[in-house]
């Protein structure tokens, strides 16, 4: 399948076939997606917590709202976002990127203290914000990825996130978990198995200047 036709083939799937796996190197590629994905500034501050054990998918189906895509997936993946965003994160980033791109603190030094200066200037809350848009960027980049990959996906914000944290000792990590991705394969019981995909004709949705 070409990138549109994998699109097409995608649907927020209901019901996976809890007796297919996906192969590592499918979660190989999933890792990899998520670490390319663009972030601002390149800080990436977030995590992706990767969950195939059973007993922990049914600890979080309790507090998502009895979703079976959370039961019946392959691997339940949890994007978080750091709740510490801070000079060390700038200067963590900005020290990696020395070492990977062989450059000097010439090169960076003043980009890097107009970061701190602007993340010193920016309230928790808005930082946390921040962070949380960046996690829909990524969703969507993974939603993507699986459909070229022939991997079908469900994205759901349904879930209480204390509880998930709680499940997940997210707050010992210093992080919080903002958005769900259950993959798997699609069984034919599906409740939109074959379904055709409902999307506004093209001359209703697109502007072009």
């Amino acid at each position: 399948m070409n990138t549109i036709e994998s699109l097409e083939w995608r649907y927020a799937c209901k019901k996976f076939d809890p007796t297919k796996k996906l192969t590592d190197s499918q979660v190989e590629t999933l890792k990899n997606a998520f670490n390319l994905t663009p972030t601002s500034f390149g800080l990436q501050p977030v995590k992706l917590i990767i969950i195939k054990d059973q007993e922990l998918k049914d600890k979080i189906f309790a507090h998502s709202f009895f979703q079976e895509q959370v039961t019946t997936c392959s691997h339940l993946l949890v994007i978080c976002i750091d709740t510490v965003v801070d000079e060390k994160t700038i200067d963590n980033y900005f020290d990696y990127e020395k070492k990977v791109r062989g450059t000097t603190e010439e090169v960076v030094g003043q980009f890097r203290a107009q970061l701190k200066e602007m993340y010193n200037h920016k309230s928790k809350e808005a930082i946390e914000q921040s962070s949380i848009y960046q996690t829909y960027i990524i969703l969507g980049n993974l939603m993507t990825v699986c459909a070229v990959e022939g991997i079908d996906n469900c994205p759901l914000e349904g879930f209480i996130p204390s509880k998930i944290d709680e499940i997940l000792n997210l707050k010992e990590k210093n992080l919080k978990s903002v958005l769900m991705l259950p993959v798997g394969f699609r069984t034919k019981d599906d409740v939109m198995y074959g379904m055709k995909k409902v999307r506004k004709p093209l001359q209703d949705i697109i502007i072009e200047m």
